[in-house]
């Protein structure tokens, strides 16, 4: 398996004995929409819907180190944003990356400050610079462009000289 996204059937089919995949099936079975292993790591694409309840069920697992979170922007295709935050386990020595997709229109996602506080900063950037919401955050607002300023930097709509 290399580094093309897979059907849910192939993911599994080689990695059963994998803890987050087991945990994830267990817990959330409609959870994992595609993944893909590639260079020793296992990427698992999650239902945006689903993402707090994914971390909460990794972290449950033995998944004890949140490592950070951010986003790409593949306009203009739809869903827009991909959400991507990396997760680690000291004890199992993995790591999973967790792609969620959200769509321009709302362009939002349940925050997972209620698992790892950690993930606060990296969700107000991933706000501030791609206007992604972190529904549930304890204090949504800019972190690094004033808060004055107009539109998310980081799009790729977004003029290369801002808005005049």
């Amino acid at each position: 398996m290399t580094d093309a996204l897979l059907t849910k059937d192939a993911v599994f089919e080689g990695l059963s004995g994998n803890i987050a995949i087991q945990a994830l099936r267990a817990a959330l079975p409609d959870a994992i929409v595609n993944g893909k292993f590639d260079r020793g790591e296992l990427t698992l694409v999650i239902s945006a819907d689903h993402i707090r309840a994914a971390c909460r069920t990794l972290q449950q697992a033995g998944y004890n180190f949140f490592e950070d979170v951010t986003c790409v922007d593949w306009y203009p295709v739809e869903p827009r944003f991909q959400v991507t935050y990396h997760i680690l386990s000291h004890k199992l020595k993995e790591r999973v990356r967790l792609h969620a997709m959200v769509g321009s229109i709302d362009p939002s996602i349940d925050s997972i400050t209620p698992i790892w506080p950690a993930a606060n900063f990296y969700e107000r950037e991933v706000w501030d610079l791609f206007g992604v919401r972190f529904n549930g955050h304890p204090g949504l607002r800019r972190i690094m462009m004033p808060e004055e300023w107009e539109g998310h930097p980081l799009r790729k709509d977004y003029p290369v000289e801002g808005y005049r």
